[in-house]
């Protein structure tokens, strides 16, 4: 059925919830069988899988949030898909949902845009607006992002909204310092869709064998440096022919190589730690025992 008919039976629906408005006051009307989501458009099949999602998860408010993704345009197919790939998407409350569907327009992301990005990731729909302002907030303030390219970079890596902090700012410094690339080409090469284990296990590995060099403060190399992209944005087969001219093998041998230059990094940096909290302690007993025997002195 298409998205236009779907409006229309929405519509049907919205008015039928009118005359309950005790249910939708109080936010909850379950599916109590298969007929209300085939009312909504889906086929006989699909408005079973949907009213088996709904009682396994036991949501309580699906009609509404049915309602939410209909009304962005999004299919039944499209819809159902959704509910398989994040079932707790039957869990949301209706408001919520389309507080943060709202939320993200605001943010830039255009129809077409959005519905591809909940698509590819219902996940972003469970994230309260508060998490995406602070993920927004560091890629504009420490990243130095412009509003365009965060918009840009919640399109194309929305998983970058569930990703540490920390390490979603270290991503971009080693980029950015180690290798001396821009914001511009990092959205372009879609630097957040990759683990930094990788961007970094690629980097090195060129850089080791002579192909990639840090520009110094010119900006400048010896070197022609490959693009973001062509490191990043290929399988790693054209990698390896094309970017490193190394074999299979040779880069499975580096890989491991710097997974264990990575582990002795970690325990130092465990060891560091350590020593430090003991360094701490010992100076916080020196202060304590001077001024226990400062104390002692006066007392005398």
């Amino acid at each position: 059925m298409g998205t236009h008919v779907c409006r229309k039976q929405m519509l049907r629906w919205m008015w039928r919830w009118s005359v309950c408005p005790v249910a939708v006051r109080r936010g909850h009307m379950a599916f109590s069988s298969t007929q209300e989501p085939h009312q909504m458009g889906f086929s006989e099949t699909q408005a079973k899988e949907m009213h088996e999602g709904a009682t396994k998860s036991h949501g309580k408010h699906v009609p509404s949030v049915l309602t939410a993704l209909l009304l962005l345009g999004l299919n039944p197919s499209s819809i159902l898909k959704i509910m398989q790939k994040c079932p707790e998407v039957y869990s949301l409350k209706g408001a919520d949902l389309q507080q943060r569907i709202d939320h993200l327009r605001k943010m830039g992301l255009v129809e077409g845009s959005l519905q591809r990005m909940i698509s590819h990731y219902p996940k972003v729909m469970l994230l309260p607006v508060k998490r995406v302002n602070m993920v927004s907030r560091l890629l504009r303030e420490k990243c130095l992002f412009t509003i365009h390219q965060v918009t840009d970079i919640l399109r194309d890596s929305p998983e970058v909204l569930e990703e540490d902090l920390a390490q979603l700012e270290y991503k971009f410094q080693y980029a950015y310092f180690r290798m001396g690339v821009r914001q511009p080409e990092m959205v372009k090469a879609k630097l957040f869709r990759l683990p930094l284990s990788e961007l970094r296990c690629r980097h090195c590995f060129l850089e080791r064998r002579g192909r990639y060099q840090t520009p110094d403060k010119k900006g400048q190399t010896l070197i022609l440096n490959p693009t973001l992209k062509d490191v990043l944005c290929v399988s790693e087969e054209t990698y390896l022919t094309q970017v490193a001219m190394a074999t299979a093998e040779e880069f499975h041998v580096f890989r491991k190589l710097m997974a264990r230059e990575q582990e002795e990094e970690e325990r130092e940096n465990e060891y560091s730690s350590d020593e430090e909290d003991k360094d701490d302690d010992d100076d916080d007993g020196l202060h304590r025992s001077k001024r226990n025997t400062g104390y002692k002195k006066d007392r005398k």
